[in-house]
């Protein structure tokens, strides 16, 4: 079953999008949201491995080149280690989130987010973090969440709510916030 759920923040329209994917079978859950071409997938495990007593969470965050219309070429043929944004980004999404998981909880679970095309303006990073969120509140992964992220910024004395890459240029602040809401069981 496929579902869409628009908002609008700021002078932008967010929507999410899900569906069922048939890939992941052997994963206890597997949901996915996607706005526009960037695509955040939440899977964990069946079992949890024997004598393990720590929670392997793994976030990445990866920006395809093609998404900015560039294609690796020459001798390196493909993409390599994620860039420093990439890592940063895969970082402001995993430290809000991590602790919202229950303590005990030793499942192997992903967090993947790829960005497939670009709009060029607007930077992906909140999208992303506000994706992984979305994508672990429809899934039966045990999260207390959602969170929701925004960056605020002030051009010319007025708050912009994710702002442009021009439009940070001209700001004098650059804020990145969360907020929680936790789920009552």
């Amino acid at each position: 079953m496929q579902q869409k759920v628009t908002a609008k923040i700021g002078a932008n329209e967010i929507s999410i999008e899900t569906g069922k994917n048939r890939q992941a079978r052997r994963w206890r859950s597997y949901r996915y949201v996607r706005r526009h071409h960037c695509v955040v997938s939440a899977v964990s495990a069946l079992a949890i491995k024997e004598g393990q007593d720590y929670f392997p969470l793994t976030v990445d965050y990866r920006e395809k080149a093609a998404a900015a219309g560039k294609f690796p070429g020459g001798y390196f043929k493909r993409e390599g280690r994620p860039a420093e944004k990439e890592t940063l980004t895969s970082r402001m999404i995993d430290r809000p989130l991590r602790p919202l998981f229950p303590k005990g909880y030793f499942y192997d679970t992903q967090i993947i987010s790829i960005l497939l095309s670009a709009d060029g303006p607007n930077d992906p990073d909140i999208l992303a973090m506000n994706g992984a969120s979305a994508a672990l509140s429809i899934s039966d992964i045990p999260f207390a969440g959602p969170i929701g992220a925004v960056r605020v910024g002030r051009v010319n004395g007025e708050f912009v709510a994710n702002p442009t890459h021009d439009e940070r240029s001209q700001s004098d602040l650059d804020l990145f916030t969360l907020a929680l809401k936790t789920m009552s069981s």
